[in-house]
């Protein structure tokens, strides 16, 4: 292991977060988690007394976030390494589903993630030093039915950290989005928002969907230990890769579904080339 970090975690009383948080703990890490309430308090601090420090923090409450992290930065030092980790599910066909399910899924999957991640990148930059890793899913790069908002919310950040990345270049700083498959977390149960069904047209697509998911869910394939190894192997690294699948259903699914965009792609230039000035 290397020096010991600070390193901040959002979501960090449930699912990959607190396994993340867990593991950093006891490899000798300062970690300050993220939590929404209070209860969660004693689950993430009773992992250690001097290292393991709980933070009240709701991250779509965007006129908060500032002062959160700086209040941390005052007390335990510089962030080192954020792990953007707080996020929920949501479930259902597009057409049933409220927009304000989708405002709420964006709200807190993409714009919570990106208000912390800018309350940290000034001091990250100055110092030319740090690692934001941002969660996102293999939804994120592959388009399932059933989870349009989801997908939707980890496309966005899939593509903000590669831009972001782009951005830090050279300033020290590195970006990795890391897109799990199926994971053994609450994402399934008690984090998943699902809409109601409505409308029979969707049945034969949707129900074997939703039903398969919840027959999975306590017995998927991931394990969420074993991610939080990879996540501070990566916080090791001097050139960690911006884009990481994590799980075998991950590579199944999203290493075909980039070949068919590809042909896809190709069996199109010619329409593609033909929007150009002659």
């Amino acid at each position: 292991m290397g020096s010991q970090r600070t390193i901040l975690i959002t979501g960090a009383s449930s699912g990959l977060g607190f396994a993340v948080a867990r593991a950093a703990v006891a490899s000798g890490h300062l970690v300050i988690g993220t939590i929404r309430r209070e209860a969660d308090r004693h689950l993430l601090e009773n992992l250690h007394p001097d290292r393991a420090k709980a933070v009240i923090l709701d991250v779509t409450e965007f006129d908060r976030v500032d002062l959160v992290i700086s209040d941390v930065v005052r007390q335990h030092g510089p962030v080192d390494v954020l792990i953007n980790s707080a996020g929920y599910g949501h479930e259902g066909v597009l057409e049933e589903s409220p927009l304000e399910e989708l405002r709420r899924q964006l709200d807190t999957n993409v714009l919570g993630a990106v208000a912390v991640t800018k309350a940290v990148l000034s001091g990250m930059r100055a110092r030319r030093r740090g690692h934001i890793v941002n969660i996102t899913s293999m939804a994120g790069q592959v388009g399932l039915p059933g989870i349009a908002y989801y997908t939707a919310s980890k496309y966005a950040l899939e593509g903000i950290s590669e831009v972001l990345a782009k951005e830090l270049s050279g300033l020290g700083v590195k970006v990795t989005a890391l897109a799990p498959g199926s994971f053994r977390t609450d994402w399934a149960g008690r984090s998943m928002i699902r809409s109601e069904r409505s409308i029979s047209d969707y049945d034969a697509v949707f129900d074997p969907v939703r039903e398969a998911r919840r027959k999975k869910h306590g017995a998927q394939i991931g394990n969420p230990d074993r991610a939080a190894r990879v996540i501070l192997d990566l916080i090791e690294m001097d050139d960690p890769p911006i884009h990481l699948l994590l799980g075998s259903d991950a590579l199944s699914l999203v290493g075909p579904a980039l070949e068919s965009r590809l042909n896809e792609m190709r069996k199109w230039q010619s329409t593609a080339k033909s929007t150009d000035f002659a």
